[in-house]
């Protein structure tokens, strides 16, 4: 990752209650912040020098500079 860029991500709720998880680097994988969106809730999140996966747990549309998805979580 080159100093002063990094990637985006959009995670816009569907429904409410979407969970976004933020995972560390290094070593041990575990998790550092996380948020709950309700429906319409827009999140931007960055991948930094602390953060090397999001993890996003609920419906919701999910934007990148690689393109979009959709999570379909089953409760």
């Amino acid at each position: 990752m080159s100093q002063g860029q990094s990637d985006f991500v959009m995670i816009k709720a569907i429904e409410d209650g979407v969970n976004v998880i933020g995972l560390t680097r290094g070593s041990d994988t575990r998790f550092h912040h996380s948020e709950k969106l309700d429906k319409g809730e827009v999140m931007i999140a960055q991948f930094t020098e602390h953060t090397s996966a999001i993890k996003v747990r609920g419906k919701a549309k999910i934007i990148t500079s690689f393109g979009e998805t959709e999570s379909d979580y089953k409760k």
